[in-house]
């Protein structure tokens, strides 16, 4: 067990770049008094490629470095750690670390409440490679509504066009459609879409340009954020745990100016940034 402090600290939100961000400003709209610290692993994304195992390794060295900075509560805003990591960390790693802290994902909260949003039963999924081939979404949905048949596409050129602000570009419209018109041709019947990665919301224009206007696109913030506080107001030990200032930090691994420059994209403001290494 390493030595960390149980005074109460900011709500963490982990992502291997810069999609959490989305999770970050859903949860911020809904709960604003908490304070929050990001942390991105910028310098090792993007995680939807790489192996279980790599993810796992990853993702648990950034969650005990969020403890060590203060964090009681983690949620990991990225569906390949969510995927590939969430479990393992939870049922293996809590309790040699710290068994009264918390890590929390992302794919969850929104199985919980896809029932209400389609008609049809019949939902898509457009995520990374990695989210695709854990299944993670058809396993979960499954536990609470096993009626509903979920397709899913990976769309490994998304997350690029985002990091690298291409998302008005002609190449943007060539793949959201490519992909779109891939996840169609599997299910006709399909009246949802659960964009399952953080990165995508940031393509919604596209996205909304190449989906039929009666299929619903389900981003994840809102449900997140929603999640979140109940789980809060269920575990008042926890929230009592959580600092109420209105603060927000940011931490990545990488060049904090680049960082800064790129999270304006996500959070339409100005955010000041530290650079933070794994050894340190």
């Amino acid at each position: 067990m390493i030595s960390l402090s149980h005074c109460p600290g900011p709500i963490g939100i982990f992502d291997s770049g810069y999609g959490g961000l989305t999770i970050l400003h859903g949860i911020r709209q809904l709960l604003p008094q908490y304070d929050y610290l990001y942390f991105g692993d910028n310098a090792r994304a993007p995680y939807g490629i790489r192996s279980f195992d790599v993810v796992y390794q990853f993702t648990r060295q950034a969650v005990i470095k969020m403890f060590q900075m203060g964090c009681q509560l983690v949620i990991l805003g990225c569906n390949t750690a969510s995927a590939k990591a969430l479990r393992s960390i939870q049922q293996r790693d809590l309790t040699e670390l710290d068994p009264e802290r918390r890590v929390l994902g992302i794919i969850r909260p929104t199985a919980e409440v896809i029932g209400s949003l389609t008609k049809s039963r019949h939902v898509g999924l457009l995520a990374t490679e990695g989210t695709i081939k854990s299944k993670s979404y058809d396993i979960e949905i499954a536990k609470f509504f096993p009626d509903i048949k979920v397709s899913g596409v990976a769309c490994p050129f998304w997350v690029p066009l985002v990091e690298y602000n291409e998302v008005d570009s002609p190449g943007a419209d060539y793949f959201v459609k490519k992909r779109i018109d891939e996840l169609m041709m599997k299910d006709n019947n399909i009246d949802a879409i659960i964009l399952g990665c953080t990165h995508f919301p940031l393509l919604m224009p596209k996205i909304v340009k190449y989906v039929d206007p009666g299929i619903r696109i389900i981003p994840q913030g809102e449900y997140v954020a929603r999640s979140l506080q109940n789980y809060l107001l269920r575990h008042p030990d926890m929230e009592q745990r959580c600092t109420r200032t209105g603060t927000c930090q940011y931490y990545t691994t990488e060049n904090a100016d680049k960082f800064k420059e790129s999270a304006t994209t996500f959070l339409h403001e100005k955010v000041c940034v530290s650079h933070v290494d794994f050894d340190k």
